[in-house]
């Protein structure tokens, strides 16, 4: 048995969405945040956070033991911005990076904020926008179990069909809403306003274990979940391709 995250002080990273946030968690519980939902200027944010963070820290002497970053499925700018600066900061301080799925810290957030209305029988879906009609997503339990792999799925009438027939299933996330003219049954709940925010990545990080570090030379390799292959799309400035 590989030992559990706990008793851990980590600063957490979130910016695989329009929103860019960061808090310092202890024992699984948030005790400093940041969040901006302003969208568009995590390169600038995420670092004043960041600094205003580690001030923190030095002065209530919290001693981090490893940066949690949720590591994707999102926006491959605002995963790269997260990754960057995470990498650096754990070449710095000479501690590891734990990488957290979005759609798993997604869930976590919509935990944190709503109340399930039928626990054993339900179903959460984060859904993070990946254009058009597809969406990042995965299935967990209220328990933050997951239910198969995190994929990009392009949604239709009889997308989770299976499950809505035996569950109730929560849609949430910047994806959800598109979706809810298609996705048509009694149980089918679509909760507007969530999103993946760092100060609830403590629940996630501490039910792993502790192989889930990647730390020395893993973390040069290491690289965001994008489940979708990235491809660049044409510069709008003149003179360049």
């Amino acid at each position: 048995m590989h030992a559990i995250l706990k008793n851990m002080t980590l600063l957490c990273i979130e910016t695989s969405t329009t929103v860019c946030s960061a808090a310092v968690v202890i024992n699984g519980q948030p005790v400093a945040a940041r969040i901006s939902r302003s969208g568009g200027n995590h390169a600038q944010l995420l670092p004043c956070f960041v600094e205003e963070l580690l001030a923190q820290a030095k002065e209530q002497q919290w001693t981090l033991d490893g940066v949690a970053l949720s590591e994707g499925p999102g926006s491959y700018t605002g995963l790269r911005i997260g990754a960057s600066l995470a990498k650096g900061l754990c070449y710095g301080l000479s501690i590891p990076l734990l990488p957290l799925p979005t759609t798993q810290v997604l869930a976590a957030s919509f935990i944190s904020q709503s109340s399930i209305l039928n626990p054993q029988s339900s179903i959460l879906c984060p859904m993070i926008d990946a254009r058009r009609m597809e969406v990042y997503t995965a299935l967990y339990t209220p328990e933050l179990g997951q239910i198969g792999e995190v994929e990009a799925k392009i949604v239709d009438s009889e997308s989770w069909q299976a499950e809505l027939e035996e569950h109730e299933v929560y849609f949430f996330g910047d994806g959800a809403m598109k979706c809810a003219t298609t996705i048509v049954s009694e149980h089918a709940h679509f909760v507007p306003d969530i999103v993946p925010e760092a100060q609830f990545m403590g629940s996630v990080a501490e039910a792993l274990p502790r192989q889930a570090y990647v730390e020395g030379k893993a973390l040069a390799y290491f690289d965001p979940l994008y489940v979708k292959e990235f491809v660049p799309a044409p510069s709008h400035v003149n003179g360049l391709v």
